[in-house]
């Protein structure tokens, strides 16, 4: 597996991860994707893909990672492109994943990936976390590819906008640090431990097909479709109680991939969001990703057995720049440096 191959190469592969990730390269909400030949697990996959983040993290799945990779591989030819769609499979640490790419004229215009079984148990709903300066907040944890808590926005007088991001950072770190060391979670497959990734969701509203604000939308037999906003907050550095400096984090500046499929596993899970139905969540930058439940499945495991469901997203991505990453030998900073005006609490 993708996972496996991932631990054995960390010693020496973290290195790239922090001289593209960090200063003078990078910037705390960059994040890398490796392109590496597929382990043969899955004799489908056209590549596997390891995504890295800035704050030593390899996530298992990211929807809008995968949007991007997928994008370049068709657009600079390392998988052929055929009009109007190409279909091809790659391989995440948290399992094959399937991609559907609508393409015209030599362009990638949506792509859409069948994520991993997506799942918001019972016993991880309507928790009650107390949380340090804030008091006790309600939240569900759900798994979309991470482990997100999710957090009612109005709850707590938060409005999702972006001149309200230092707000929105601190206190999604906060809740998610709390609801970390208050209710542990892991996947029944795998070891992927801990909440480590929070939405704040908002204004979630049924509306109808010709009013929903996402451009790309296919006509489908539902004559309303579901419509939420979200905040993503993302870890920028270790959160310490005893430092205040460190309450802080990062905004996903897209709606998320893996957050958006937790966020309908959740509503599912409440009766809200059916099968076949669509779902455009919009991010704290107006972007939009449109999900839809395929299948209800079942996670088997020698402790449980999980009710989860199988989502698509779909989305778009654009190649920003084509560029060739160097490293002096005489460079004093060979793996990047960091500096705590903006990247906070930092262990590196």
């Amino acid at each position: 597996m993708v996972e496996k191959r991932l631990r054995m190469m960390e010693p020496d592969f973290d290195a790239f991860r922090k001289l593209l990730l960090l200063e003078p390269r990078g910037y705390p909400c960059q994040n890398a994707n490796f392109v590496i030949p597929p382990t043969g697990c899955h004799p489908t996959a056209a590549y596997g893909v390891i995504i890295a983040e800035q704050g030593h993290v390899y996530p298992a799945m990211s929807g809008h990672n995968l949007m991007c990779v997928a994008t370049a591989l068709l657009e600079t030819g390392m998988v052929r492109m055929f009009e109007p769609s190409t279909d091809f499979d790659l391989e995440t640490p948290a399992g094959l994943v399937s991609v559907k790419a609508e393409c015209k004229h030599g362009k990638v215009v949506q792509v859409t990936l069948r994520n991993v079984a997506s799942f918001c148990r019972p016993a991880d709903m309507d928790l009650e976390i107390d949380v340090p300066e804030v008091g006790k907040v309600t939240l569900d944890v759900a798994y979309g590819g991470m482990f997100y808590a999710i957090v009612d926005a109005s709850t707590l007088g938060l409005q999702l906008l972006s001149k309200h991001g230092r707000e929105i950072c601190r206190l999604g770190e906060m809740i998610k640090t709390a609801c970390r060391e208050q209710h542990p979670v892991n996947h029944p497959e795998f070891d992927y431990p801990g909440c480590d990734i929070l939405v704040f969701t908002e204004n979630q509203r049924r509306e109808a097909t010709q009013t929903c604000p996402d451009p790309s939308w296919q006509e489908r037999p539902h004559t309303t479709r579901l419509c939420g906003k979200n905040a993503v907050v993302m870890s920028n550095g270790s959160l310490r109680w005893d430092r205040p400096e460190t309450w802080t984090g990062m905004l996903d500046r897209s709606p998320c991939g893996t957050g958006t499929s937790a966020v309908m596993a959740q509503l599912h899970a409440r009766g809200t969001l059916g099968l076949e139905e669509d779902f455009v969540h919009e991010s704290i930058v107006g972007t939009h990703f449109t999900g839809r439940l395929l299948e209800e499945v079942l996670i088997t495991s020698a402790s449980e057995s999980i009710k989860a469901v199988v989502p698509t997203i779909s989305g778009r991505a654009w190649i920003t720049q084509y560029c060739d990453v160097v490293c002096d030998p005489s460079d004093p900073f060979p793996e990047g440096y960091l500096v705590g005006d903006i990247w906070s609490g930092t262990d590196e």
